[in-house]
């Protein structure tokens, strides 16, 4: 009769763990489960496992127990030694403890090697084989092999008389993924989601990670966003968040991108630099520069963002978007003091013309000048022009038109406007004339 007896760590097949390339983890299966399970089964004969051999092996387990790996190898060995008198049933229990205790050591190939003599052995009981063989196609799949990953999944189906789990096909996904066959993995992991989904339950996170993988790898963006919604409603993390509205940014659906980000935002999911000023760029664009304004300004507080020249003009231009002027100037002075080119100080100049603050138009117009590297410098001299002129200062407005004309972006504007100077200046010179007679 076969001796039960309590094991500190009972004998383990492994089984892999639900997470994604995670390692396996091993789920105990005692030896008298073992043989309780082989007696169920009426398909197959399997002989018993004698109590004097049980022993043998729970000696080696026990020394397993207490972290003696090298004592535990030498007493299976010793076991090992007289295989010649076990049956099938006992040297797969051998074979199944040399593998345990080997992958609690972490010489993971040495532990293939023994379950894989597991299954050598026949006969042995159905189900203690359908583990034997899940956990080869897993422990398989940690080290990168893949096709004998497919080869134990495949033996693993052949013998189970059931319907083939979800889980099955995840793996199945898994190696194909690494073996870049995307097209098969995408079948497998699809297989998979549906079965867990058709259950009414919704499949772990992984899974998911794993089939928006295969859809990115295929250029299939819009099952990729698909994916993302779900990852969105079942798994709410803030990355999820943010890469949802990047695939509605990259279908060119910029509302819904701006929509998510927003709605990420307000639950405090939008926190890197990168994110905020993402989303501050969609107000922009979307023609609500105060709310980019604003969004730039607390990231720039509390020092998600850097005063530096980009985000500096961003906000600059949030505010003159916005006709806010007042708010605008300041933050394009700081910004400009910032850039070795003009460009900076010849907006600020637009912006002061367009205040009618003449002086300061005129100084931000030069300073825009002796920069230099100006993409259109015939504006500076065309600002300063119309300056002078409301300061009836006609002839250096006349002066810096004519120079305006030379550049062909500024031309035909600067001869309009010199005419009407010209024009004006006559006249301002002939009310002056009446005046003084």
């Amino acid at each position: 009769m076969l001796v039960r007896k309590s094991l500190g760590r009972i004998i383990a097949v492994a089984l892999l763990g639900s997470t994604v390339y995670s390692l396996p983890a091993l789920l105990p299966v005692s030896l008298v489960q073992a043989q309780e399970s082989g007696e169920e089964r009426k398909t197959r004969r399997t002989p018993a496992l004698r109590a004097k051999v049980y022993e043998q092996l729970a000696r080696a387990q026990t020394l397993a127990d207490e972290d003696k790996t090298a004592e535990a190898i030498e007493a299976l060995n010793s076991v090992k030694d007289r295989s010649s008198s076990m049956n099938s049933y006992e040297l797969a229990m051998m074979y199944n403890f040399f593998g345990f205790i080997y992958y609690n050591d972490e010489k993971y190939d040495d532990a293939i090697a023994a379950f894989e003599q597991v299954v050598e052995q026949q006969p042995i009981p159905e189900s203690f084989e359908l583990s034997t063989l899940f956990s080869l196609a897993q422990l398989h799949m940690m080290q990168g092999n893949y096709d004998k990953t497919l080869s134990f999944l495949e033996r693993w189906e052949a013998l189970n008389p059931g319907e083939i789990p979800a889980k099955n096909y995840l793996i199945k996904a898994q190696a194909m993924y690494q073996m870049k066959d995307f097209e098969r993995a995408s079948r497998y992991i699809n297989q998979a989601v549906e079965m867990v989904e058709a259950e009414g339950k919704v499949p772990e996170e992984s899974w998911y990670v794993l089939q928006r993988a295969v859809y990115y790898e295929l250029k299939q963006p819009e099952k990729v966003r698909d994916v993302l919604v779900k990852m969105v409603r079942h798994y709410n993390q803030d990355k999820y968040w943010v890469q949802l509205a990047g695939m509605y940014g990259e279908l060119g659906e910029e509302k819904k991108q701006l929509a998510i980000l927003e709605s990420a935002y307000q639950q405090d999911y939008i926190t890197s630099s990168a994110d905020i000023f993402n989303l501050a760029q969609l107000y922009y664009y979307h023609q609500a520069p105060v709310k980019g304004a604003r969004l730039m300004e607390q990231a720039m507080a509390d020092g998600t963002l850097e005063r530096n020249l980009r985000n500096l003009k961003f906000l600059a231009n949030c505010w003159s978007l916005a006709k806010e002027h007042e708010k605008a100037i300041p933050v394009m002075i700081s910004a400009a003091e910032l850039s070795s080119d003009g460009e900076l100080d010849a907006q600020l100049a637009q912006l002061y013309l367009n205040m009618e603050q003449w002086d300061k138009a005129i100084a931000a117009a030069q300073r825009a000048l002796d920069k230099g590297e100006l993409r259109n410098p015939g504006m500076s001299h065309l600002v300063i022009g119309m300056a002078y002129f409301n300061q009836k200062r006609f002839n250096d407005s006349l002066n810096q038109l004519a120079k305006a004309e030379e550049y062909d972006s500024s031309r035909r504007m600067a001869q309009q406007w010199g005419r009407y100077v010209q024009a004006e200046k006559v006249s301002y010179e002939q009310l002056q004339e009446e005046f003084s007679s």
